[in-house]
């Protein structure tokens, strides 16, 4: 199960999206996910099923390990299509005991929030997949860098996003360790009702919260021991500069982002779904 979370890690490869400026990355993923709200239609999703396809393919990241990340969210995938499929109103297909209803409204919106996550947690794995830590927190404060003026501490954001992603996979390997070794001492965590199994997870758990805890005093003694103080004053291995593909990045998300709007009016004046 935690094996196959791939969220926070980073993939190595020789592509045009990994050398993309981070703050484009950034940019391009957060207009991404907003666009996936602006329409509502098959024709929309559709454009950016296209859009992310290309983007995938530009990234080399294979496609198995871009899908492995998704069994993470198949229970949060499952509640989300049952709750809109039943509770939906509209033209009844199949009647259910209680006040549950399959309405072809509920189809409808179960199939279009299905995709929409799944594309919303390939589009910011894939973020996280061509960008290392060290550059998602370079582009993320030199993006909110304006923000500064108005007393938003945008270096210490950057450092705890960016610490947090750190976390994610050593956290899971933890994770893994742990089940592993307890396993070996008895333990059962598939068999058994509901209850019996989050019972189960309490002997992971505390050590897991143990070890989180010590790695982090371990994290913060290491920065006071280098005399880390904050981000007034300093500077960057790698100063971050725009150039002609970080621009065609833009331009090319732009023209995504004007085809989405024409094609979801189009879709709503003239198709039926």
């Amino acid at each position: 199960m935690f094996r196959n979370m791939t969220i926070g890690q980073y993939y190595p490869a020789d592509s045009l999206i990994h050398k993309l400026d981070p703050r484009v990355k950034l940019a391009c993923t957060l207009l991404f996910i907003i666009s996936l709200f602006l329409f509502s239609s098959f024709a929309g999703y559709v454009v950016a099923a296209i859009y992310l396809g290309t983007v995938v393919t530009l990234s080399k990241v294979p496609i198995k390990y871009i899908l492995r990340g998704l069994k993470g969210i198949v229970i949060l995938l499952l509640f989300t299509v049952f709750f809109n499929l039943v509770l939906t109103p509209g033209t009844v297909v199949v009647e259910l005991p209680g006040p549950f209803q399959i309405t072809i409204e509920g189809i409808r919106t179960a199939s279009f929030m299905a995709i929409r996550l799944m594309f919303l947690i390939i589009g910011s794995s894939l973020m996280t997949f061509t960008t290392t830590p060290n550059e998602l927190t370079d582009g993320m404060e030199k993006g909110l860098s304006p923000l500064k003026k108005i007393g938003v501490p945008v270096h210490e954001i950057a450092m705890m996003m960016s610490i947090a992603l750190r976390f994610i996979p050593i956290l899971i390997e933890e994770t893994d360790k742990i089940m592993k070794a307890q396993a070996a001492r008895g333990a059962d965590f598939e068999s058994g009702n509901f209850m019996k199994r989050a019972k189960a997870m309490i002997p992971i758990l505390v050590p897991l919260f143990v070890s989180a805890f010590r790695r982090a005093n371990d994290l913060a003694l290491a920065m006071e021991a280098r005399c880390y103080n904050g981000g007034e004053g300093r500077t960057t291995m790698k100063p971050l500069k725009y150039n002609s593909r970080d621009i065609r990045a833009y331009i090319i998300t732009f023209i995504y982002m004007a085809l989405l709007i024409i094609v979801n009016k189009i879709a709503k004046r003239y198709l039926p779904f």
